[in-house]
């Protein structure tokens, strides 16, 4: 265990940043999962609407330092390929 009071309040900060990170992770995969189970059953509405969602959730990601641009641009844009299979 640290006893250097800086590494202790750096410990609680990571932990902080982690749980974030976790969270913003999770609520991107189950808004992802939605935005597939709307292609699947060909809802082209529905698909367009959580693809909308899931795009503005990864770029807040994106901001808060979670996934790196790079990472974020792939995610997208295999979702938008689903969904434009879909449309076409």
């Amino acid at each position: 265990m640290a006893q250097i009071k800086s590494q202790i309040k750096r410990i609680g900060t990571n932990e902080k940043a982690r749980q974030r990170n976790v969270s913003y992770r999770s609520r991107i995969s189950t808004q992802a999962k939605k935005v597939r189970v709307a292609v699947e059953k060909k809802d082209v509405k529905a698909a367009e609407a959580e693809l909308k969602l899931a795009i503005k959730l990864i770029d807040k990601s994106v901001t808060a330092g979670v996934y790196t641009r790079n990472t974020a641009a792939r995610k997208k844009s295999s979702l938008a390929k689903l969904v434009n299979s879909l449309a076409k």
